[in-house]
């Protein structure tokens, strides 16, 4: 059986508030609110992070980013810059230690909070090279997750009708419900089943790590619709995109795009940035991530 709230065999656990109202499964978080004042989905300030270990290696040097619900945020950059590090560190993998600066999701600090707290507040993580667990089939990974938090046996024909309609959307075919977890899968499939299980659990903030990587153009556009249709549906839900490459970009459109080298935002702009990347490539931008007297 796999343990409580376990996304996959290496670090991250994945599930969501889960609160069963009426037909369909909704989801509340742990926001805050103070009169008024609202803070802010999600916000990175001056995020210094290094692998674990005596001699860990710093990776992020002071990373800034500020995402408001229901905004689209992209984050680009070359190998090794740091992106996926990112990802990682903010559902809280053991493999990175955070040595300066703060996350906070919806005003609180995530500090102290490991990757099943971080997964239960309303944060969903897509891997960019999903993880097959063996013997644990979709629908029932689905159900554990979800039944773990609401401490009762949720509807298997509810939870399987509500994977067939998101099935059905994502093009997957009604049998990969009961197959192993992502065993076999190709890779467009791995991934399809990513946009189905933020699908199901609905977080509040989503970060797709290089999504598209692996897929051709059919698959992407197949992937990419999934997320809008998941966007349709939650409007709210704010999402931060990890990618190389510009076609994804043009499907989901985001509003905000920021360009990741050597562990530093450097710029940050909107989709001609991306249109500039294309032209001019990562070097001409390498000076700006230099620390300052290098």
């Amino acid at each position: 059986m796999v343990p409580t709230l376990q996304l996959c065999a290496e670090t991250h656990l994945l599930v969501m508030v889960a609160r069963k109202v009426g037909g369909g499964f909704h989801y509340g978080g742990s926001g805050n609110t103070l009169g008024a004042v609202t803070a802010p989905l999600f916000e990175i300030e001056d995020l210094h992070v290094r692998t674990a270990g005596p001699d860990g290696a710093e990776i992020l040097r002071g990373v800034d980013l500020t995402i408001e619900a229901g905004e689209i945020h992209a984050l680009m950059g070359p190998n090794g810059s740091g992106k996926s590090t990112l990802a990682s560190v903010l559902l809280g993998s053991p493999d990175y230690e955070v040595t300066g600066g703060r996350i906070r999701f919806k005003g609180d600090d995530l500090a102290d909070w490991g990757p099943d707290d971080r997964g239960k507040a309303g944060m969903f993580l897509a891997f960019q090279y999903p993880q097959a667990i063996p013997g644990v089939s979709v629908i029932n990974f689905l159900r554990q997750a979800l039944s773990a938090r609401k401490g009762i046996d949720l509807s298997v024909l509810e939870l399987r009708l509500a994977i067939m309609e998101w099935m059905e959307r994502l093009e997957m075919d009604a049998s990969f419900a009961d197959r192993y977890l992502n065993e076999g899968f190709s890779g467009g499939e791995k991934k399809r089943n990513e946009v189905l299980q933020m699908a199901i659990l609905e977080p509040e903030l989503a970060i797709l790590d290089e999504t598209d990587s692996g897929l051709d153009i059919d698959a992407l556009r197949v992937v990419a619709r999934g997320v809008r249709e998941v966007r349709a549906d939650r409007p709210d839900l704010g999402l931060l995109v990890v990618t190389h490459y510009q076609r994804l970009l043009d499907e989901l459109e985001p509003s905000h795009v920021h360009l990741l080298i050597d562990g530093r935002i450097v710029r940050s702009g909107g989709m001609e940035l991306v249109a500039q990347l294309e032209a001019e490539g990562y070097e001409s931008w390498r000076a700006e991530a230099a620390p300052v007297g290098a």
